[in-house]
Parts: structure tokens; C-alpha cells; sequence
């Protein structure tokens, strides 16, 4: 088999499982982080601190900020729902756009039904939202604006830098879904301006089941809590903390950032050397805007072949024929479609995404693999 299917879950570094194995079997740290008055709480709290300084500074931000959940779906929806019920009473509406991840989407739909207004902005036919189109949506009831930094579809890269700007000079808050970018681009969220970041540690080399809500502290910004209890992280998100799964995190952070750079060098190549064996394969596209991508993310439209029964042909190759959330539906790539895409060509359309274990050799096989069946199944239809 060859993986090429990072976006949807990055396999977990040795070295963060290392880390979190040593975790789950040290007797020391067996305690619960919250039992402050002995040994075996306060070892384990005090890791958990560790790790939480440790993604604050991965993204420009203070510990006391970090909020750790379950993964970015949570983070995301902590971050809606929080914001639109603590503005409960009065008029309420956010900016999104209509290529958001389900976990967006879905809680807008929600809010939608509770008296929010919601405004989706059409991205161009390149997958971009232009910072003068949310501009133009602002009103005097905007009280958020919801924007990932990266899609996980198309890998498009938003400018939430002048979003950010945008959202501040008029009060509003801004909510940054970078669940797809923190190891992939450099994020500062006190100089892009961002108030709420969602991130999900299986996206970055981590362990699968947790993740963090970014909120800004100075000034402190107005969120319910959703999940209510004993109180725990700051109040905002209640439950005992998964000390190993939180550790991992920490240090999976801390990996993303000290080797970006290097990883986006050599995946950057990885991806041209799979563009250009598919552009010469012949009748494919690619969805997304050309260079304002992310290094991994690579989304083709394969002409005369349908993309499910090529993705199904592909049995040795991990491929996603979209988002792994909308996995079972039979329907198009609403992201594609978003972009001005037909049905068919939305329906034509695989998603590759490399990364920090792809290699030149996963590229050569998946290359001919891809060739061999996408001549069978083209061959197939015209004879249909």
C-alpha cells in the first residue's frame, strides 16, 4: 500500500509515539492532571503545561490561551457555538464561506435555525475568498467571521493575514480553522489577528482523539463554554485531560514547526514530480489555484473516468476522492462544486496528499498505477 492521504489523517512520528507510550506506561503519571495535592497529579499537570507551552509558541501565542479538546471538529464548534451564545439576546451574524469543513458548516446551519444570520462567500473559480469580498459582507451585527487557513480539499490557501486586519479595525471577531495548516505554513495569531484557532493533532504528525481551541486572552474575548463540569481548562472546555494524548501533541507541535520548512522543500518536490506524471498521462486538471497552495494538497480532475471508480481501482494507493468527514455520500465534492465545477467533473476529481514519509518511490509507483487503471477505465467507457 502507499499512503498518499495526509490530508485526511497524517500517520502518527515515531518519535510522538514514543513520547506518548512512555506516557501510558509510566507509573508516575497514572494520576489525574486535576489532583493537584499529590505526586501523581501534579507530574502529570505539570507535562500538560509543558505541552501547552509548547503549541502556544508554535503559533505565536500564550499558554493561557490554549484550550485542549478532542480535535479541531470540537475546537470549531466551541468556537461557534461559544461566541453566538454568549451574544445571545441581540442581532447576531457571521461571515464563513461555502468551502468550509463540515465542522463549520454544520454549526452554522444549527445557529442559522437559532435566529443567526449567516453569510457563505463564493470563493472564485481558484478556490480564494478575496479579503474585499468579507469586506463587503460586514455589517453593524457582524460578530464573527469563520475562514479556514487552508482548504483540505483543494489545499488553497486563504489570506487570513488581511482578513485578520480586517476583522480587528472593526471589532469583529475572527475564528481561524487551521487544522490543515499548523504544520504546513508559519501561523502568528497576534499578527494575523486571529482571536479563535482550531487544531487537531492527527493533522500534524500526532495522535488521532485530541486537539486545541486558540482564544485570545488580551483582550479577554467573550465565549460560552459547551461542554460544562468540574470547570477544567479555564473553564472553557470541562473533562479529564488525556495526559498522553496531550503530551504527544506538545511535542508534535514542536516538531511541525522546528522542521517545516525542510518538509515543505522536499514534499514541494514530491508534488511536482506527481503533477508532472499526471499532466502527461493526458485529459487531467487540477482544482485549485496553481501556486497559493499548501506544499502536500494536490486535486485532480480526471477527464473520461469517473473519480470513485478510479479511486476504487487504485487498491494500493490511499487516495481520497474528498473529504474524509463526507466519506459514504454519494453526491459531488460540494467544495468543487463551489468553485464552479460541473457535477461530473466534481464527481472526476482525487484528492493526493504527500508528506513527511513520502518518498520519490511512493510517487514513481502511484504514477504507475494510476496510468495503468486510467487507461483501463477510459478504455472501458468508450467501448460503453
Amino acid at each position: 500500500m502507499i499512503y498518499m492521504d495526509y490530508a485526511a489523517s497524517t500517520p502518527i512520528d515515531p518519535r510522538v509515539a514514543a513520547c506518548m507510550t512512555a506516557c501510558l506506561v509510566n507509573p508516575e503519571l497514572q494520576g489525574n492532571p486535576a489532583s493537584l495535592t499529590h505526586a501523581f497529579g501534579r507530574k502529570p499537570r505539570a507535562l500538560i503545561e509543558q505541552a501547552r507551552q509548547q503549541v502556544a509558541e508554535s503559533i505565536g501565542g500564550v499558554p493561557a490561551g490554549v484550550v485542549f479538546t478532542s480535535g479541531a471538529t470540537e475546537s470549531d464548534n466551541l468556537a461557534l457555538f461559544g461566541v453566538a451564545k454568549f451574544h445571545e439576546g441581540v442581532p447576531r451574524h457571521i461571515i464563513s464561506s461555502r468551502t468550509e469543513h463540515k465542522a463549520v458548516l454544520e454549526p452554522l446551519k444549527r445557529l442559522e435555525k437559532q435566529g443567526v444570520k449567516v453569510t457563505y462567500l463564493k470563493p472564485d473559480a481558484e478556490g480564494i475568498v478575496q479579503p474585499w469580498q468579507v469586506r463587503e459582507a460586514m455589517t453593524p451585527e457582524t460578530m464573527l467571521v469563520s475562514l479556514m487557513h487552508v482548504n483540505n480539499e483543494t489545499g488553497v490557501i486563504q489570506d487570513i493575514a488581511a482578513v485578520g486586519e480586517l476583522c480587528r479595525e472593526r471589532g469583529i471577531l475572527f475564528h481561524v480553522d487551521a487544522a490543515q495548516s499548523a504544520c504546513r505554513l508559519h501561523i502568528h495569531v497576534d499578527r494575523m489577528n486571529i482571536d479563535l484557532l482550531s487544531l487537531s493533532a492527527h493533522k500534524l504528525y500526532g495522535p488521532k482523539g485530541v486537539g486545541a481551541l486558540y482564544v485570545r486572552r488580551q483582550p479577554v474575548l467573550a465565549l460560552e463554554a459547551q461542554i460544562l463540569g468540574g470547570g477544567h481548562e479555564f473553564g472553557w472546555r470541562s473533562g479529564t485531560l488525556a495526559t498522553p494524548q496531550i503530551v504527544a501533541f506538545g511535542l508534535a507541535m514542536q516538531l511541525a514547526v522546528a522542521e517545516r520548512d525542510a518538509d515543505n522543500v522536499r514534499i514541494m518536490a514530491l508534488r511536482e514530480r506527481l503533477w508532472s506524471g499526471l499532466q502527461q498521462l493526458g485529459g487531467v486538471e487540477l482544482n485549485g489555484h496553481l501556486t497559493q497552495r499548501v506544499a502536500g494538497i494536490l486535486n485532480v480532475a480526471f477527464h473520461g473516468v469517473e473519480g470513485e471508480s478510479l479511486m476504487f481501482a487504485l487498491s494500493e494507493l490511499a487516495v481520497s476522492a474528498g473529504s474524509a468527514c463526507a466519506t459514504g455520500s454519494d453526491e459531488a465534492s460540494y467544495v468543487l462544486r463551489a468553485l464552479g465545477r460541473s457535477d461530473q467533473l466534481a464527481q472526476s476529481s482525487l484528492r493526493f496528499s504527500l508528506g513527511r514519509f513520502s518518498t520519490d518511490e511512493d510517487v514513481d509507483a502511484a504514477l504507475k498505477l494510476v496510468g495503468r487503471e486510467l487507461m483501463r477505465l477510459r478504455t472501458v467507457a468508450l467501448m460503453s
